[in-house]
């Protein structure tokens, strides 16, 4: 359904080394690195996850309300991806537990990143 989701980054190098570790824990690969932006994919090779710079040239803002969501396939990869946020200097907005006022099954964990992006990583499946 989604072909990517992008958040904009104010140091490319940062958000690279920052997303190179966290993302790995979920089994996104990095596609290209330039310049102007990263991408990152999974297996399947969409969707892609880009971090870019801003195309207007201003600085990057995280959105008020916006939140990017990755779906993890166990609850021990939602403890990894979010262990790994904060060792590579992302804020914790919510430690991995179960939700249970999103739904029974629901784990999630939820950390920004160096730009602010609020990023959360769940998993909708029994333990």
């Amino acid at each position: 359904m989604y072909s990517h989701t992008t958040v904009g980054s104010n140091n490319l190098a940062r958000a690279k080394t920052f997303y190179d570790a966290v993302l790995e824990t979920l089994g996104l690969s990095l596609r290209f690195s330039d310049q102007a932006m990263i991408a990152y994919q999974t297996a399947e090779g969409r969707p892609l996850f880009l971090v870019v710079r801003p195309f207007d040239g201003g600085e990057a803002s995280p959105g008020n309300g916006a939140m990017v969501a990755f779906g993890a396939p166990n609850r021990t990869a939602v403890d990894a991806c979010h262990a790994a946020a904060l060792a590579q200097g992302g804020t914790d907005e919510g430690g991995p537990s179960l939700r249970p006022h999103y739904h029974a099954r629901y784990y999630g964990a939820y950390f920004r990143d160096p730009d602010g992006n609020k990023i959360c990583v769940c998993c909708h499946d029994p333990q």
